[in-house]
C-alpha cells in the first residue's frame, strides 16, 4: 500500500466544533484546500539520488579554490567568479557545528518524528554544514545529550523516496566503532533498545506509602478522563501497555478501546517503559498541574523509546481535554 502525502491522521473529520471564548458559543468547521504540486530537484537531483539509491553524501567542489558545499547548494563558487564545480562524496561523519534545539510538538505531519534535534553537521571532507534531524538510541532526546562539538553519524533510512529526511544522525558515542566505519549505515542497523534506565532510588516505607496513595489518586483520576468523552477521543485507536516503574512500586498503564487502565505490574512485553522516581510527577502531568513534556525535558521522568513520544502527547492531550470539560 503506497504512502499518501497527506497521512491520514492529518485529515481532519467532516464538520467541525464549538469553542466558548468570553461566555459567547463559535461554532468552527474543519475545511480544506486542495494545493497538490508536483516539484522538480532540477539541479540538485544528483544529490538527493544519491541518498535515496546509492547511500552516499555528495558535495559539490571548486574546481578553482577547492571548497566543498554540502549539500551541493552552488553549482557555481561564487568566491572564484563562479568557476564550475564537481561532484565529490563525502564522509558520513562529522561535528556538530551549535546545539540543535530540540522539537517536541508538532503538527500532525511531522508528529511521527517527535521529538528530534535539528541541527547542522559539519561532515569530514566538507567546508559547510549540513542541516540535518538529530536523534538518540538511549531513549528520549533530552536538552544536553547533542550539543556542539558532539561527534555524529549519518545514518540512511531503511525506505528512502529523495529527501532530505531519508537521513538523520546519531552520537558517534552510542554506536560500535563497526558501525561508525561502515558506510551506508541503516536506521536497522541500530539497537533502539539500547536505552539505559535512570536507577531509582531505595525503596523505603516512606515511598511505598507514597506510592500507594498516589497511585489511589492516578486510579481515581484516570476514572475521571474514561468518562470524558473528549479525553477518550485523543486515544482513539491508541493501543499501549506502559511499565510504569517509580521509587515505591511499578505498575501497568494500558490504553486500548478509548480506554485508559491503571492495572498490577505484569506484562511480560510492555511497549515501552516510564521510569518516575517520584509519582507525583506523572500524577501532575495527567491531572493538568504539570506537564509530562517538561518533566522529560528535566528529567524528572524517562521514557524507554524516543518514538513513543506520541503517546506521552496523546496523554498530555487527554489532561487537557478533561480540565476543558470541567471549565464548561
Amino acid at each position: 500500500m503506497s504512502t499518501k502525502v497527506i497521512p491520514p491522521e492529518a485529515i481532519p473529520d467532516q464538520g467541525g466544533y464549538t469553542v466558548s471564548i468570553e461566555g459567547k458559543d463559535y461554532l468552527v468547521m474543519n475545511d480544506a484546500m486542495f494545493t497538490f504540486y508536483r516539484r522538480s530537484m532540477g539541479e540538485f537531483s544528483d544529490f538527493f539520488l544519491a541518498l535515496r539509491d546509492e547511500k552516499k553524501i555528495l558535495g559539490c567542489r571548486c574546481t578553482s579554490c577547492g571548497i566543498v558545499r554540502v549539500p551541493p547548494f552552488a553549482l557555481r563558487c561564487p568566491e572564484c567568479n563562479f568557476a564550475p564545480t564537481e561532484m565529490i562524496e563525502v564522509e558520513d561523519t562529522g561535528t556538530m557545528i551549535a546545539t540543535p534545539p530540540i522539537t517536541y510538538f508538532a503538527n500532525s505531519l511531522f508528529q511521527k518524528q517527535v521529538p528530534f534535534g535539528r541541527g547542522r553537521i559539519l561532515l569530514k571532507g566538507a567546508d559547510t554544514a549540513l542541516s540535518i534531524n538529530c536523534y538518540t538510541t538511549r531513549g528520549i532526546l533530552v536538552p544536553g545529550l547533542i550539543q556542539r562539538g558532539t561527534e555524529m553519524k549519518v545514518v540512511f533510512q531503511d525506505e528512502r523516496i529523495g529527501e532530505i529526511t531519508d537521513i538523520f544522525c546519531v552520537p558517534a558515542a552510542e554506536l560500535t566503532a563497526e558501525q561508525i566505519a561502515k558506510k551506508g549505515l541503516l536506521s536497522s542497523e541500530l539497537d533502539w533498545e539500547r536505552a539505559v534506565e535512570p536507577q531509582l532510588p531505595e525503596s523505603t516505607a516512606e515511598n511505598r506509602a507514597g506510592f500507594e496513595k498516589n497511585l489511589y489518586l492516578l486510579e481515581s483520576l484516570v476514572a475521571e478522563m474514561n468518562e470524558c468523552a473528549r479525553a477518550r477521543a485523543d486515544i482513539a485507536g491508541w493501543s499501549r501497555v506502559i511499565l510504569v516503574k517509580s521509587a515505591g512500586g511499578n505498575f501497568i498503564m494500558e490504553i486500548a478501546g478509548e480506554q485508559l487502565k491503571i492495572k498490577p505490574e505484569f506484562a511480560a512485553e510492555p511497549d515501552f517503559i516510564i521510569v518516575c522516581p517520584d509519582l507525583e510527577v506523572l500524577l501532575d502531568g495527567l491531572g493538568y498541574r504539570g506537564s509530562l513534556t517538561q518533566a522529560i525535558m528535566k528529567r524528572d521522568l524517562w521514557i524507554s523509546k524516543n518514538s513513543e513520544f506520541t503517546t506521552i502527547f496523546k496523554l498530555e492531550r487527554m489532561a487537557r481535554s478533561l480540565a476543558r470539560s470541567k471549565k464548561e
